[in-house]
């Protein structure tokens, strides 16, 4: 989409779904998301790596496996297009946690934004330039506690709540996980 204020809206959503959805596939390790955000040839630009998205997706694995979890959530988010192109900066924050605890090369936080440029192909939209610019980093050491009650946790695995949903709705099951109806 290209065209009137209408198509813009549309277009503006279509990005920030990409950049939301980048986060989803790092944050379970579902890997195929991330791949899918991106048209073939883009290039990434991220702390430790320089190149093709072909050579950062295995890159990327064994970096993201050394974490127990991380969460990305973002925050504002600006587009500004040029015909067929645009270029997307999205702030946000990344929470990454694991063993041992006091090791702060894997218990930190960091402020982010991506800077994306983005082309439209075939009406979709893709990434082909990210630089994933670090702003800042503080150490979490010892500041993850365990959980205060009993509930959900998250898991990077089939067996975390959103496929378990996403099964369900897929399936059309229209019962609960309690069993009963879901009206």
């Amino acid at each position: 989409m290209i065209a009137d204020d209408g198509a813009r809206l549309a277009d503006r959503q279509q990005i920030h779904d990409l950049i939301v959805t980048y986060c989803r596939g790092i944050d379970r390790l579902q890997l195929d998301l991330v791949r899918g955000v991106y048209h073939p040839g883009a290039v990434d630009h991220h702390t430790g790596f320089d190149g093709p998205v072909e050579e950062y997706l295995p890159w990327l694995r064994p970096m993201l496996e050394k974490y127990d979890g991380t969460m990305h959530v973002v925050a504002n988010h600006f587009v500004e297009f040029a015909g067929p192109r645009a270029v997307s900066e999205t702030y946000g924050f990344a929470v990454h946690w694991g063993s041992p605890p006091d090791d702060p090369r894997v218990n930190f936080t960091s402020g982010f934004r991506y800077v994306d440029l983005l082309d439209c192909r075939d009406g979709r939209w893709g990434i082909i330039e990210r630089h994933a610019v670090r702003e800042w980093t503080h150490s979490d050491v010892q500041l993850l506690m365990s959980p205060e009650d009993r509930g959900p946790r998250g898991a990077r695995t089939p067996d975390d709540v959103v496929f378990k949903q996403l099964a369900r709705i897929r399936s059309g099951s229209p019962e609960s996980s309690s069993g009963t109806s879901a009206t």
